[in-house]
């Protein structure tokens, strides 16, 4: 029997908003692929390729997603976001024995899979600057010994990866909602949870997160130019630079960096490492990209400078503009949350020249419209504000 896989991709990711408010948190793009598939990706390379997909959110766009990939893979339906050991049991009747249970909205590479899976009932774990954020993980020699869920003062910085290898019989003993609640329980009555430390993983909690996700993500990249290159173009470390795609002259690549398809970059642009550039994008002359991912449809204009932003499908920032990778707090529904980028933006954003951003959240279908410079710090702008 081939051992099966059930990825938990049915959540909101409510605080990655504005990158949610149109997509699940598993269909955000990271090295220009849905989060999801790169987790379906590390599946398939440690040689799992019996997975069900427990949808829920949006679930009509993640089986669309799911539909395009070359092999089939099973798909459940959890009507209500009830937790995620609800959503394993939703998928109850399709697992055949034992089953990893892995989120479909956080990297894992392949290693970690193949290490975890020697163990029945096992847990993956690893260290985080913030581990609040997490379930954190009280670890004895080779075992978990508890389990906190998002604790408020987290006396420790092992948290749990939301990834576990469980038998049969523990999955038909699940009476809570929470697979953190799950294993505490089993803990308390005496099972054994093998602690296996992961050799790659990053979750996205805070859409700047994706920041670092992303970076990991390109740091494994295959190089690969189509396109048109001009001559005079210079490019450096991988780089993948997809079909149809104008690199024009004396433009300035230094990879990790990936390009899509039919974009239009240059001339004289500059491109840093640790860029991800989604299809249809134009970087117009004289502007600089630094460690930033840009959706499908971005428009940059010329002399601009942009750094260490999420910028989402079909947003435009004009000419002479400035984005200022910055750390300090943002207060996001009432709580101040620390938070380090230049800009974050959600879908069909409008901005007109000599912008200056730097740590602030712009909302979806934005429109800045003004003949004068703004600068914007340590702010949120909510969804269709017009900023005049």
């Amino acid at each position: 029997m081939s051992l099966q896989a059930v990825i938990l991709a049915a959540g909101e990711g409510i605080r990655l908003r504005p990158l949610t408010q149109n997509r699940p948190k598993a269909l955000i793009p990271v090295a220009n692929k849905p989060i999801l598939e790169h987790t379906i990706n590390s599946l398939v390379k440690a040689g799992i390729r019996d997975i069900i997909v427990v949808v829920g959110f949006r679930k009509e766009q993640v089986m669309r997603d799911l539909a395009r990939l070359s092999f089939p893979v099973m798909i459940v339906q959890q009507p209500e976001q009830m937790g995620t050991a609800h959503a394993l049991l939703c998928a109850r009747n399709m697992i055949k024995g034992d089953a990893l249970v892995i989120p479909g909205d956080n990297f894992i590479d392949a290693e970690s899979i193949r290490e975890i899976v020697k163990t029945k009932n096992s847990l993956l774990y690893a260290t985080h600057r913030q581990p609040s954020n997490f379930g954190v993980v009280t670890i004895e020699g080779e075992f978990v010994t508890g389990i906190t869920e998002k604790p408020e003062h987290a006396t420790r910085m092992t948290v749990s990866c939301g990834v576990y290898y469980l038998s049969s019989d523990l999955i038909s003993r699940i009476s809570h909602n929470s697979l953190t609640e799950v294993i505490e329980e089993e803990i308390h009555q005496g099972t054994k949870i093998a602690a296996v430390r992961a050799h790659s993983w990053q979750d996205a909690i805070y859409p700047w997160d994706l920041l670092m996700m992303n970076g990991r993500l390109l740091s494994s990249i295959v190089p690969q130019k189509s396109g048109n290159i001009s001559a005079s173009a210079t490019i450096r470390g991988k780089v993948i630079i997809g079909k149809g795609t104008k690199i024009h002259p004396g433009t300035v690549i230094s990879g990790p960096v990936i390009i899509g398809e039919d974009c239009n970059i240059g001339p004289h642009a500059v491109i840093e490492s640790g860029c991800s550039i989604g299809s249809r994008v134009v970087v117009e002359p004289f502007t600089v990209i630094k460690k930033s991912i840009l959706m499908n449809d971005v428009v940059i204009g010329s002399h601009c400078s942009i750094g260490g932003s999420v910028i989402g499908n079909g947003c435009t920032i004009g000419e002479n503009s400035m984005v200022v990778h910055k750390e300090g707090f943002i207060t996001i529904n009432t709580i101040p949350v620390r938070a380090s980028c230049g800009v974050i933006m959600g879908n069909g954003v409008f901005c007109s020249h000599n912008m200056i951003f730097e740590n602030t959240i712009v909302g979806n279908e934005v429109v800045i419209d003004s003949r004068s410079e703004k600068y914007f710090s340590c702010t949120v702008i909510p969804d269709k504000t017009r900023v005049m």
